[in-house]
């Protein structure tokens, strides 16, 4: 069975870093693109990046560039999120998802993404 599961949320002051991991288990992460996405109470879950199956592509919300990084290690069947320059608004809950068939290019639309983990909570606060 496909499972995804978040980790390395927490709380951390504006301007601060995180790390947040998606592991996978029951499939092979490297067939599969994969998706970060967030969603706060009253709001629809948005996108936030994805790595394409290949790793040959990455995309990012205008509101990250330059401050998330997308990657993936397929020998540890995990990708990454690396959020730097954290500020308020990026409050959230954070979702990984997995689809397989974004194989050169990806788009973090929500709906494209069939297979969802848990979410784990990221606050930035002062």
């Amino acid at each position: 069975q496909l499972q995804l599961v978040e980790s390395g949320g927490g709380l951390v002051q504006p301007g601060g870093s995180l790390r947040l991991s998606c592991a996978a288990s029951g499939f092979t992460m490297g067939d599969y693109a994969i998706g970060w996405f967030r969603q706060v109470p009253g709001k629809e879950r948005e996108g936030v990046s994805c790595i394409s199956t290949s790793g040959f592509s990455t995309n990012y919300a205008d509101s990250v560039k330059g401050r998330f990084t997308i990657s993936r290690d397929n020998a540890k069947n995990t990708v990454y999120l690396q959020m730097n320059g954290l500020k308020p608004e990026d409050t959230a809950v954070y979702y990984c998802a997995a689809d397989p068939n974004q194989y050169y290019y990806c788009s973090a639309y929500v709906f494209t993404f069939d297979s969802w983990g848990q979410g784990t909570q990221v606050t930035v606060s002062s």
